[in-house]
């Protein structure tokens, strides 16, 4: 059975974006970028909402040459390889290869995926992750703090709970930004 992991690179105080809805500021460097790339390869599903999935959309396109980050290009294969599901009410249609679209998040349907995935499923947008916290649906919270307070913004993790975490993993890297794994208690 395959499990639903979040993963989100945040503020140290917990933010995706800044108020205008920049998070160039969340950058990660190549020792982040590597431990990203070799998160992401777990995945062979990527749920998203469309805010989300418009922002990953670069990926479909981006065409690696020499002067191309091997990392990124990296990335770039490892997000094609994937399947997607966009939840969206208001797109008409999905432009990248192996996506489909729903228009609710239902779920039931995710935990029939999760039971038939051979590899593990992402969750991506803090919008759509609450909706999964709160469905009781996430196995694994993963965490790249990054060294920087905002004070404002679009939040990475839901509001609402309390949502009881234990503590699998941490690593720090060079930048100052750390990853912290957590897995997601039964309450």
């Amino acid at each position: 059975m395959a499990e639903l992991i979040y993963a989100a690179v945040s503020s140290l105080d917990g933010f995706m974006s800044d108020p205008s809805g920049a998070f160039e500021w969340l950058a990660p460097d190549d020792e982040m970028m590597a431990a990203a790339n070799e998160l992401e390869g777990e995945f062979g599903t990527y749920l998203y909402g469309r805010r989300m999935y418009e922002t990953m959309l670069y990926w479909e396109t981006a065409e690696p040459d020499e002067e191309t980050d091997p990392l990124d290009a990296e990335f770039a294969r490892i997000w094609r390889s994937a399947d997607k599901v966009v939840y969206s009410s208001t797109l008409s249609d999905v432009p990248s290869e192996r996506t489909r679209l729903e228009r609710t998040f239902e779920p039931g349907a995710i935990v029939q995926m999760k039971s038939s995935a051979e590899r593990n499923i992402s969750i991506n947008g803090p919008t759509l992750a609450s909706a999964a916290f709160r469905a009781g649906l996430i196995d694994e919270c993963h965490l790249f703090l990054q060294p920087i307070i905002r004070g404002a913004g679009l939040r990475a993790l839901p509001d609402e709970g309390p949502i009881p975490l234990e503590l699998i993993s941490e690593r720090r890297f060079e930048s100052g930004a750390v990853h912290l794994r957590y897995r997601v208690k039964s309450v």
